[in-house]
């Protein structure tokens, strides 16, 4: 699995009209459910009066965790075209909900097909699409005895500082590429330790020092 990915850095939208039914189609990156949540709360409090929220979304790397919904349609005819576009852009960490007036003529099952997947389409025409890291975050707990040591190793590796806390405790939180942790985090601990890199492993303590995985 690569660690890179594609999404979208913005929320974008995109309209298309076919015989008075118009369809909206709203693009926002996302991360979690309840990101996705949030996303189709406010759309449907923008339009009360929309006949429909038909929507998709696909999260995760591995790309498994995904939903098509049609919210009325005839089944096959909104969600998985709005998915299809998704996956044709080849994006994930990605939810797409087209609202639709009805204009009063009967689109039919190609008609329904042709304009969710166009609106949803236009959409993600319209976003800018970024390739992001895929990145594993750790917790670094250490002693104030330690900050300058800690500090130098992760500046000199350029870890990603996600968190960080001088309070009662310090500590920091680190986005490593998930291809390069393992090896950074030994090179991380061979820095604090100022010895060659062949002198430690993944079993190897430092007192006052302690590296946790964070699960996201």
């Amino acid at each position: 699995m690569s660690d890179n990915y594609k999404t979208i850095a913005s929320p974008t939208i995109g309209e298309f009209k076919d015989r008075g039914s118009k369809f909206i189609a709203y693009a926002f990156p996302c991360e979690d459910i309840p990101d996705i949540e949030k996303a189709l709360l406010s759309v449907k409090k923008e339009h009360p009066k929309a006949r429909h929220f038909c929507y998709a979304y696909r999260l995760g790397f591995d790309k498994n965790n995904f939903r098509a919904n049609d919210d009325g349609e005839p089944s096959g005819t909104a969600g998985r075209p709005i998915l299809g576009q998704i996956d044709s852009f080849e994006l994930t960490n990605l939810f797409i909900v087209v609202i639709r007036y009805f204009g009063g003529t009967l689109l039919g099952t190609s008609g329904l097909i042709n304009a969710y997947k166009t609106s949803a389409m236009l959409a993600l025409d319209n976003a800018e699409i970024n390739l992001k890291l895929r990145e594993n975050y750790f917790k670094i707990n250490f002693d104030y005895s330690l900050m300058s040591d800690v500090m130098n190793a992760a500046k000199k590796l350029k870890l990603n500082i996600k968190e960080q806390s001088f309070e009662e405790k310090a500590f920091l939180i680190v986005g490593i590429a998930r291809s390069e942790a393992e090896a950074e985090l030994l090179k991380f601990k061979a820095l604090i330790l100022k010895v060659s890199l062949e002198q430690v492993n993944e079993k190897t303590e430092i007192g006052g020092l302690k590296i946790s995985p964070v699960h996201t």
